[in-house]
């Protein structure tokens, strides 16, 4: 038996904007790892953005994000009650489009680009447990990903540099 997607927020519908940007397409519904499934579903977008536009097109790209991401995460936490709902993704789509902006643009750089953030998004190291504890709203909930794709980029930086090196 197939498990079950999670509810959008009552009276809320798919097609409304809020949901819509929020849970990004609905790939934060799925009922198991909505945060992995939801940076999953940036990546095709990302690669599109850098092939039609170029690679630094993902840093405004990641603003844009941030900037509809803070209401429509605000609004939906409202809506649905709970302070930082897991199903809204928003947050990884603005975070790992700042992260695959700086990396190389291949097949690897790519993969541990999503694999670093996604390892920073779920530890919370220090400043992210802080981010993602204290602040609150729209903001608080995109905020602590943006945090985890700083760590997520040093980290990367680090390791190209040692590859480099050696």
């Amino acid at each position: 038996m197939m498990p079950r997607m999670t509810a959008l927020p009552v009276g809320m519908r798919l097609s409304h904007p809020v949901a819509f940007i929020a849970t990004w397409f609905g790939s934060g519904l799925m009922p198991k790892a909505p945060g992995t499934w939801g940076t999953l579903a940036a990546m095709p977008f990302a690669y599109l953005i850098t092939l039609c536009i170029g690679q630094d097109a993902l840093l405004p790209a990641a603003f844009v994000a941030f900037a509809l991401g803070t209401w429509a995460a605000g609004a939906y936490a409202a809506a649905s009650g709970k302070p930082d709902p897991s199903e809204v993704v928003i947050d990884e789509v603005a975070a790992i489009w700042l992260v695959l902006a700086l990396v190389p643009f291949t097949f690897v750089g790519w993969a541990l680009a999503f694999a670093a953030f996604r390892l920073f998004d779920v530890v919370k190291p220090w400043p992210v447990s802080l981010a993602d504890a204290k602040l609150k709203g729209g903001f608080g909930i995109m905020f602590d990903d943006i945090v985890a794709a700083i760590y997520a980029m040093l980290t990367l930086h680090f390791l190209f540099y040692l590859a480099e090196v050696f």
